[in-house]
């Protein structure tokens, strides 16, 4: 009798050590951007906190978020507007941090003579459809008096175009200048066929910030979101502390080597890696993205129903980073 309770407290401890040292898969949905490397530099020391992060790259953000309602993604790395229109219209997500702040340009044709925005009038400027950059742009031309559409007929015809074609757009002149990210905008600039007119954080909109948001199934899970917010504060810290790391990460693993120490260096001088994210933000965010038509909301949010920040809180006190 003896034996036999000894071999089931030896089975009873294995199995709750096996249970202790396997780990918790979280689906991770990125962007190719500079500025969201920290987030993807997750994956590479999330095993200390008994994590392991699958990242999938998407085109933009507004792609990830049927993926969250597919079950397909836990965890997301989204332009604020991309958040707020998801949770508009019944996306289960909670902005938790904030991620990335700038990472935007307005960038004219090399030879246009574009000098100003007030010269764009009777141009046409490319830019993403429903991303933090269209409502930078339409800020921009709103405070310049300048009325757009796209179509034919008022001061701005916008084009809209995907970030990997707006580049190309640019180069071979079919459009006159556009609204674009990082580090696509610094390589318009180096490559010599855009000039800068001006990064668009003038306006009410001020410098965007990008959002960090989490289903609301794994925000519940209340273990599991905490150990992962407090990779995602290491990894953010490391990158801020690190900027040699930062940049050979981003470079090797993000770009597979398709982008330059020049670029880099020129797209963070445009941006930032951070935690923050404020629901004042996300309020004036959803206000213009109203005023504007973008993202199609059936209810726009109030930040106070749907920005957790508490995780991120108790993340930074643990790991002592302000």
């Amino acid at each position: 009798m003896l034996r036999h309770t000894t071999a089931i407290a030896v089975f009873c401890a294995l199995a709750a050590s096996q249970a202790a040292s396997a780990q918790d898969t979280v689906r991770l949905g990125n962007l190719k951007f500079a500025h969201y490397g920290a987030v993807s530099y997750m994956k590479e020391i999330c095993g200390k906190y008994n994590i392991k992060v699958e990242e999938r790259l998407f085109a933009k953000g507004t792609d990830i978020m049927p993926a969250i309602i597919a079950d397909e993604i836990d965890v997301a790395a989204s332009a604020a507007d991309a958040a707020i229109s998801a949770r508009a219209n019944g996306v289960p997500v909670y902005a938790v941090a904030g991620f990335a702040k700038g990472g935007a340009r307005i960038i004219a044709q090399a030879d246009s003579g574009i000098k100003s925005m007030r010269d764009l009038k009777g141009k046409k400027v490319g830019v993403t459809r429903g991303g933090a950059h269209e409502l930078l742009l339409l800020a921009e031309l709103e405070k310049n008096g300048l009325t757009w559409s796209d179509k034919p007929g008022k001061d701005v015809q916008i084009v809209y175009l995907a970030y990997a074609d707006l580049n190309q757009a640019l180069a071979g002149k079919q459009i006159d200048a556009m609204c674009q990210s990082e580090p696509q905008s610094s390589q318009a600039l180096s490559k010599k066929f855009g000039v800068e007119l001006l990064k668009p954080y003038d306006t009410a909109m001020g410098e965007p910030v990008r959002t960090l948001v989490m289903s609301e199934k794994l925000y519940n899970q209340r273990d599991v979101a905490g150990r992962l917010m407090k990779c995602f504060v290491e990894a953010t810290s490391t990158f801020n502390k690190n900027p040699q790391l930062a940049e050979k990460y981003v470079r090797e693993n993000l770009f597979k080597g398709q982008l330059s120490a020049e670029d880099f260096r020129d797209a963070m001088n445009n941006a930032d890696y951070t935690y923050d994210v404020t629901a004042l933000h996300l309020d004036v965010t959803t206000h213009f993205m109203q005023k504007y038509g973008v993202g199609r909301m059936a209810k726009p949010p109030k930040a106070v129903e749907w920005v957790k920040l508490d995780l991120l809180q108790q993340a930074k006190n643990e790991l002592k980073v302000k």
